[in-house]
């Protein structure tokens, strides 16, 4: 992505937002909340980076979302209700998806449905073709047990360092805590902490003293924290 030098607009992520209205499924909002509709179709980009239970406060209460992180021209978050016919297609499509494919760009499209539902499709922007999903049983699914193999997926993918973890259907839940436990033990490792640092910092965080008292979404929040240590604790972001 092309750096431009000089005045211009704060470069933050832009959130795109999911709703059928009129002609148009996604829209961004404006300094002054307007909502812009898309007329786009697609946004093609790099996923690089999933949140499958961002808590959002909003006029009418806290709501729980999905944010899909993707670099296109610019980041963008697509922003969608964690139960919603689009979360629930994009949780699919992004299963179905390989490590590596999840490397290579990726075009996100939006589909109409009945009354106010909005569907999501992936395709690979060189062959066009999309990603075969199965809505076959969905109501059997355990959502939450899918975001989060999709969540432990996308996010391992972006530690360089790592091969991802290959998950399968089969996986159970105990056998994802397992992985995770295993993933912030290397890098507990990586930041040399004594186990004393680490019960410390998860008494004060969370009011437990073992990682394996933490939920699926604790401990991948614990994650991020260790890896942004990391990442601040590099070569790049010491001061010369």
């Amino acid at each position: 992505m092309e750096v431009k030098l000089g005045f211009g607009a704060v470069p933050k992520p832009q959130y795109v937002f999911v709703k059928k209205d009129n002609d148009y499924c996604w829209y961004m909002l404006s300094e002054n909340d307007q909502k812009i509709p898309i007329h786009d179709k697609a946004l093609t980009g790099v996923i690089n980076g999933i949140e499958i239970n961002k808590q959002v406060d909003t006029a009418f209460g806290g709501v729980v979302k999905i944010d899909l992180y993707i670099l296109a021209d610019k980041p963008y978050i697509v922003r969608s209700g964690k139960d919603s016919y689009f979360s629930k297609s994009l949780l699919l499509s992004l299963d179905a998806l390989t490590s590596e494919q999840l490397r290579n760009p990726l075009t996100i499209s939006v589909r109409p449905g009945d009354s106010n539902v909005v569907f999501c499709n992936i395709y690979d922007p060189v062959t066009y073709r999309s990603v075969g999903v199965s809505w076959d049983g969905h109501n059997e699914i355990d959502w939450q047990a899918l975001g989060q193999k999709v969540s432990l997926k996308i996010n391992r993918i972006q530690n360089l360092n790592q091969e991802p973890i290959q998950i399968s259907a089969n996986t159970t839940a105990s056998e994802i805590h397992a992985i995770l436990i295993a993933q912030s033990d290397t890098y507990l490792a990586q930041l040399n902490w004594t186990p004393e640092q680490g019960r410390e910092y998860l008494q004060h965080k969370y009011g437990k003293r073992s990682r394996l008292q933490l939920t699926d979404r604790e401990i991948l929040d614990f994650i991020d924290y260790l890896k942004l240590q990391l990442t601040q604790s590099s070569p790049t972001h010491t001061n010369s």
